[in-house]
């Protein structure tokens, strides 16, 4: 049996053996060629994926970036809009303040010019004349003589009746074209016949009736002067004096006090 080394001696094997060594030498260069194209590939798909994910990256910072400037940017947003708040509370502070000082300066000077109005108002009526109504009558007085009527009328219904007599006669002589007159000379009359001045009082009834023969005291004037002639014991004047009123008067309610006088004194 030959030995392997005897037959690598052999020309015909070392040919073969050459061959095949040639043969392996080509598929290991072929395989070494095919692992390096392989590696280039993946080199290049690394660096492909690397240089992505750099971008990306680089793209996201930029985003986290932007996000910051822009969050930056709201927040000075609403700071600003916060401060422009507050400016227009205080300024709508102050416009209510002022609108409230406004509001009291006027109610204060609309009721210094109530005020005003009513004293010139007082002025005027206690110095220009005007038109009263007494007795269902209206004539124009003096703020005065208004004045001193009351006066004389107060006394006489306090009941003080010298007091009155003396007021009413004094004022008939001060204002003798007074339209008060008819009835001051009523009240005078009264209070004559109050204190017993039968007589006087009878004088004064009848220059009332003489004045204003249609006053609405006129019916009142002529029973009083018939009460007077009663207590003065002249029933048969009293008499003439009732029938007068009963005639001249007859709707009036002293024509019906006087029928009732009549059937008394007969």
């Amino acid at each position: 049996m030959r030995t392997i080394a005897a037959l690598t001696r052999a020309p015909a094997v070392r040919g073969a053996l050459a061959a095949a060594a040639a043969v392996l030498c080509l598929g290991a260069s072929t395989g070494a060629s095919a692992a390096l194209f392989e590696d280039d590939e993946a080199r290049r798909a690394i660096l492909d994926l690397r240089q992505r994910v750099e971008a990306m990256r680089m793209a996201g910072e930029r985003t986290a970036e932007d996000q910051r400037q822009e969050a930056a940017q709201m927040r000075r947003a609403m700071l600003d809009l916060q401060n422009q708040i507050e400016q227009l509370r205080g300024e709508v502070a102050r416009l209510t303040g002022q609108n409230e000082q406004l509001v009291r300066e006027l109610a204060e000077a609309q009721r210094r010019q109530r005020d005003l109005a009513t004293s010139v108002e007082e002025r005027l009526r206690k110095v220009e004349p005007a038109k009263v109504s007494v007795d269902g009558r209206e004539f124009i007085a003096d703020p005065t003589e208004g004045r001193d009527f009351e006066a004389a009328l107060a006394l006489f219904r306090k009941g003080d009746f010298p007091a009155a007599q003396a007021a009413f006669a004094d004022f008939i002589r001060r204002y003798p074209q007074s339209g008060f007159r008819p009835t001051a000379l009523f009240w005078l009359g009264n209070s004559q016949f109050a204190n017993r001045d039968y007589r006087g009082a009878i004088a004064n009834f009848r220059a009332l009736l003489q004045q204003a023969p249609d006053h609405p005291r006129a019916p009142e004037a002529v029973l009083s002067i018939a009460n007077c002639q009663i207590e003065l014991k002249d029933n048969a004047a009293a008499r003439r004096t009732l029938d007068e009123l009963i005639k001249a008067y007859p709707q009036s309610e002293a024509a019906q006090a006087a029928k009732e006088r009549l059937s008394k004194l007969r």
